[in-house]
């Protein structure tokens, strides 16, 4: 058995295809697969519910695998299949899913999904990660991604598949996208005096559905426009320049981009130091950025976010790719209950459903359990 944790990304959002810089921590809620060797090339997929009610794929020639082929949820394991199949890991496998990441909270409960299978496929042919001669946790994480968009079809960036296998206990995991490199950053909020409040809006999240899509398109039109690989490229004292280079539609994708690789930065700077109090006001920052110059907050979001603040959070914002899913918010460890029951009352005179409230610690990426 191998499993892979969600992830939540304390800030650096939408950064990650285009080439910036993100900066997430695993969480202590995983996916587990527990997989079996087949001799017949056939994959055969089991997923258990939270109500223990197993759900049944019809079983698939790892062979045949084809994008398209394969829908709804067994899609994603059966992308991770099909990507293997093409490094020349093309044995089948009985394999049975179970976890407790919250789905469609934006907490990344597909990649931890794909990440474990990924790790399970590999263990049955002998492969463990870490191991001399094993494939690199940054390389299975591509193949994630590959598996998402070129089987799924979703265009998904880097974040969350690097998150899921490369986090550790206890750090915040600083990823230069374009170069790879990574560094593991202390973050102990308790010492601090402080917790992460995860507030799940019940919003659900998704990709596939949302106009996620649409903002990358844009900001590649952006970068080719500016004549640079990627909005990464912009400097910050040539946004302005920049901007004026550009149609309408355009400028506030490339202002949100451009600024939030500036607070991932500044955020890092702060967490070298010590200063883990003074990243609030920088969270706070990146959800305004989101909701006005992204436009991927939704009311529920902001709700959670001001609420939060309001009650008396250092600071706060929407986590994952938006139009639903959750927020975070960084509490004074005495403020907690206090500020979840203010964000619970704000959302009742609503008449929202009850967001789901609890703290997040960084915890250790995906690997074998068993």
């Amino acid at each position: 058995m191998w499993s892979a944790p969600g992830r939540v990304n304390l800030i650096g959002e939408h950064t990650d295809y285009n080439d910036g810089f993100v900066l997430p921590f695993a969480l202590p809620f995983r996916i587990a697969v527990a997989a079996r060797a087949r001799t017949d090339g056939q994959l055969a997929i089991t997923t258990v519910g939270d109500d223990g009610r197993p759900q049944r794929a019809e079983p698939v020639s790892v062979g045949a695998l084809e994008p398209d082929g394969v829908t709804g949820w067994a899609a994603y394991p059966s992308g991770v299949s099909w990507v293997l199949r093409h490094e020349g890991f093309t044995s089948g496998a009985d394999l049975v899913i179970a976890g407790d990441v919250p789905a469609g909270a934006g907490l990344s409960s597909s990649h931890a999904l794909q990440c474990a299978t990924a790790l399970a496929l590999l263990g049955l042919a002998g492969v463990e990660l870490d191991q001399p001669g094993a494939p690199t946790r940054a390389g299975v994480a591509a193949w994630v991604q590959r598996s998402e968009n070129d089987f799924v079809g979703v265009p998904t960036g880097l974040l969350d598949q690097t998150a899921s296998l490369c986090c550790v206990e206890s750090c915040v995991l600083f990823l230069d996208v374009r170069s790879g490199e990574m560094e593991q950053v202390p973050f102990d909020a308790a010492t601090a005096g402080l917790d992460v409040l995860v507030i799940d809006t019940r919003a659900r999240h998704s990709h596939a559905d949302s106009g996620y899509r649409e903002r990358r398109a844009g900001c590649e039109r952006a970068a080719d426009l500016l004549d640079v690989p990627a909005l990464r490229d912009v400097e910050p004292a040539g946004l302005d320049d920049a901007l004026a280079r550009l149609p309408e539609e355009l400028r506030p994708l490339v202002r949100h981009v451009v600024t939030e690789n500036e607070r991932v930065l500044r955020t890092v700077e702060l967490l070298r130091a010590g200063r883990l109090a003074e990243i609030g006001e920088l969270l706070s920052a990146s959800h305004v950025s989101l909701r006005d110059d992204y436009r991927v907050s939704c009311l529920e979001l902001d709700v959670a976010v001001d609420a939060a603040r309001a009650a008396g959070a250092l600071g706060a914002r929407m986590t994952g790719g938006g139009f639903g899913g959750s927020a975070i918010a960084l509490v004074p460890h005495e403020e907690l209950d206090t500020i979840g029951d203010k964000v619970l009352a704000a959302f009742a005179e609503r008449s929202l459903p009850a967001p789901g409230l609890f703290t997040a610690v960084p915890s250790p990426g995906a690997g074998r359990d068993i």
